[in-house]
């Protein structure tokens, strides 16, 4: 009942809404877990830099964006599922959380509950936030016409 295959694609799903979790969400869900595993710390969460590319236009050639802040940590259950936490910035009690999420969503017996507690409502979250972009961008939307003018041929 611990490991059940699932898709990588599903699984980097999951962890893209986990690291964008509030920490107080993601320890509020932990919390409310009522029979959570022991968890083995594999890797202390510790503080590193990542160089971010971008490109120009969404297709130019990639250039170095310049350093950003991350945090990593590692956890283990002891029935054998590892979680890995990856978060922007420096907070190592989220990047453990992450984690632990990871590890616990892994798990047969918990999965429904790491998606009804923290990725349905990060990703309610987002979308939502997309949607009010959507708007105030359509908001500022100017059309251009040409008009016909009556002395050209």
């Amino acid at each position: 009942m611990s490991n059940v295959p699932a898709s990588t694609d599903e699984r980097q799903v999951a962890l893209s809404f986990l690291a964008r979790a509030d920490v107080d969400v993601l320890a509020a869900a932990w919390e409310a877990i009522a029979n959570r595993p022991a968890v083995e710390i594999l890797r202390q969460p510790e503080f590193g830099l990542v160089m971010a590319r971008g490109r120009i236009g969404g297709g130019g050639a990639p250039f170095n964006l310049g350093e950003v802040t991350v945090t990593r940590a590692a956890v283990k259950f002891a029935s054998g599922e590892t979680g890995y936490g990856h978060i922007l910035g420096r907070d190592r009690r989220r990047a453990h959380l992450v984690a632990c999420f990871d590890a616990l969503w892994q798990r047969v017996d918990h999965r429904a509950d790491v998606e009804d507690a923290v990725i349905r409502p990060v990703r309610r979250q987002a979308a939502d936030a997309d949607a009010t972009m959507t708007a105030e961008t359509a908001a500022t939307r100017v059309n251009f016409f040409t008009m016909v003018r009556g002395e050209d041929p």
